[in-house]
């Protein structure tokens, strides 16, 4: 009785293990867990060196280029008109100027790039969000990388309403909703309400990233165009304090300058 009542447990552990490995094999491959993402935490910089040996680049050439801006539409070179730069070939004194980060608005994007010669800014990741923070006035931009569209009710705003996603080794971010109040370089050259921003974000080696701009505001421009950017990790760094605020008198100190003695 008891050889009966063992074979027949030992029949049906065959059975199971037989099912389970047919299981196996008629279930087809099986998920795989999701790749993790790449590491883009750390405090970067623009990059300051020269692309090539062909001429001598300015350090404003090497941090606040947006890449070779197109034709601009009756729109944009109206808009562009009214602009008072206080650099490039259109400079005007600084008491002239109407650019809007000497009244300490937000600079927008890619502007905040480029701002205080390509100044430094902390990207922290964690699960479903990647924060940008820049040392420029303490700007932050968050990506959310869990999904999430864009909300159908965007309010224009400076920086814009971006959200995230993960194409392999890039993060690939989407920036819509902007007002038209701010600049893209210190040239002047405006943007409409209509700016379309994507950035592709991929880190090229420990010490380098980089940032494939498409700028696409078809009010503004006759087409499209890339503003690549380079970024080198600092590693020993941290964001200091900067309050736009505690040089808003510019203007003054200019006036003072050029005061006769």
């Amino acid at each position: 009785m008891r050889n009966r009542l063992r074979g027949s447990a030992l029949a049906a552990i065959a059975v199971v293990i037989f099912s389970g490995g047919l299981l196996s094999q008629t279930a087809g491959p099986q998920k795989k867990a999701n790749a993790p993402e790449p590491d883009l935490n750390g405090v970067w910089r623009r990059s300051r060196r020269p692309p090539d040996k062909t001429r001598q680049y300015t350090l404003g050439d090497l941090t606040g280029s947006i890449g070779e801006i197109p034709t601009m539409t009756p729109w944009g070179e109206a808009k562009f008109k009214t602009t008072k730069p206080n650099g490039g070939p259109r400079a005007v004194p600084l008491a002239e100027t109407n650019d809007p980060i000497y009244k300490c608005y937000p600079p927008g994007v890619p502007r905040i790039y480029t701002s205080r010669l390509g100044g430094p800014f902390e990207i922290i990741q964690t699960p479903g969000r990647v924060t940008m923070i820049y040392e420029y006035d303490h700007f932050v931009r968050q990506f959310y990388t869990d999904g999430r569209p864009h909300a159908e009710d965007l309010s224009p705003t400076w920086m814009g309403d971006s959200v995230g996603k993960w194409e392999g080794n890039t993060l690939v971010v989407d920036t819509v909703g902007f007002n038209d109040k701010t600049w893209l370089d210190n040239q002047g050259h405006p943007h409409s309400d209509a700016m379309h921003l994507v950035e592709r974000i991929r880190r090229t080696s420990h010490d380098a990233m980089t940032d494939d701009i498409t700028i696409d505001d078809p009010k503004a421009y006759t087409k499209p165009w890339v503003a690549h950017m380079i970024f080198e990790l600092k590693p020993d760094w941290k964001l200091v304090e900067y309050v736009c605020e505690d040089f808003i008198n510019f203007e003054g100190l200019q006036k003072t300058s050029e005061t006769p003695k």
